[in-house]
């Protein structure tokens, strides 16, 4: 299956694309975002993308296009790659938070329960522990919390339990391996959703320090927005859009000074104002996109307010992150 971008009309349509402006596709994959924003682009236009995945920078290598250029970075290193290429500010950032089909359906990538592969997930296989490596490793108190906590599993005791039982015969080395493990574990099945879904959810998620990212990424974004500009945020489990949404809200409400009375016209400004409410994927998009199923869009606009680097700890210590 080749990827097929997710929400990809509205994701264009909210970053209010000028033809002359500089853009950032956070999460390049296989270049379906980025090309519909080149498409929009004029001859002084930039595009900036990024990627942690060796493959897919290979693939945005292959774009001969002088407005556009790729670099093998998490996004997380989002300021930093900015500074390199000498980019003081943009107008729009896309983050489509989402694992790309291309790591789905190889199963040496080792994502999917569904082929027999390597049990590894990292999304950038050339550092990192895999998620054999930490099963390995890990107690079976720290399996039993990732599942559960990052993959919100009623099953994560036994489940672990049935890890560390079967490791102490034969290291788990394969997605087949754990697939068994876990079906074996988990006593009933959700509706349409394979018993292993949520444990490798959980896997995938501690492997890639999905969440730690996003936090890290959030606060770079809205500091290198310039004023008016969009920031599209695509997310695919409930985890990754609650920091996004509490991100968001966070921004957009004025840091007030402590114990400090102002009347309404002295307040300050925030630095983000919330763009419409979370959009889905319809119903004709799901069904010829399965993965689509669980994204939520959300969308912010930066305003005037000047930056403080101290500010987004000001807004809301913490509660956005957790």
């Amino acid at each position: 299956m080749t990827h097929q971008p997710v929400l990809a009309a509205e994701a264009l349509d909210a970053l209010l694309i000028r033809p002359d402006g500089t853009y950032v596709d956070g999460t390049f994959g296989r270049g379906g975002h980025s090309r519909l924003i080149l498409g929009q682009l004029g001859p002084r236009g930039r595009l900036l993308a990024l990627d942690r995945d060796p493959q897919a920078v290979a693939a945005g290598r292959a774009i001969t296009d002088a407005r556009f250029c790729i670099t093998h970075a998490p996004f997380s290193a989002l300021a930093q790659v900015l500074d390199e290429q000498g980019i003081a500010d943009v107008q729009g950032m896309l983050f489509d938070l989402g694992v790309s089909s291309p790591q789905f359906d190889d199963p040496a990538r080792g994502f999917s329960f569904r082929a027999d592969g390597p049990l590894d997930m990292r999304m950038d296989s050339s550092q990192g522990m895999s998620a054999a490596e930490w099963l390995a490793v890990a107690d079976e108190n720290q399996i039993k919390e990732v599942i559960r906590d990052y993959g919100e599993e009623r099953f994560a005791k036994q489940v672990a339990a049935a890890i560390v039982a079967a490791r102490r015969h034969a290291p788990i080395r394969t997605t087949r391996q754990l697939a068994d493990l876990v079906g074996a574990a988990v006593r009933t099945r959700e509706p349409g959703q394979d018993p292993a879904t949520r444990t490798f959810q959980a896997l995938r998620i501690l492997v890639n320090r999905e969440l730690e990212e996003v936090s890290l990424m959030l606060p770079q974004a809205v500091a290198r927005l310039a004023s008016g500009a969009r920031l599209v945020l695509i997310a695919f489990h409930s985890l990754e859009d609650r920091v996004v949404k509490r991100f968001l809200q966070a921004c957009a409400r004025p840091a007030l000074p402590r114990d400090l009375p102002l009347r309404a016209s002295e307040l300050p400004q925030a630095l983000l104002r919330i763009v419409g409410k979370p959009v889905r994927p319809g119903r004709a998009e799901t069904a010829a996109n399965a993965r689509a199923r669980s994204a939520v869009l959300r969308v912010a606009e930066r305003t005037a307010a000047p930056y403080d680097p101290t500010l987004i700890n000001r807004i809301e210590p913490d509660a956005w992150r957790s």
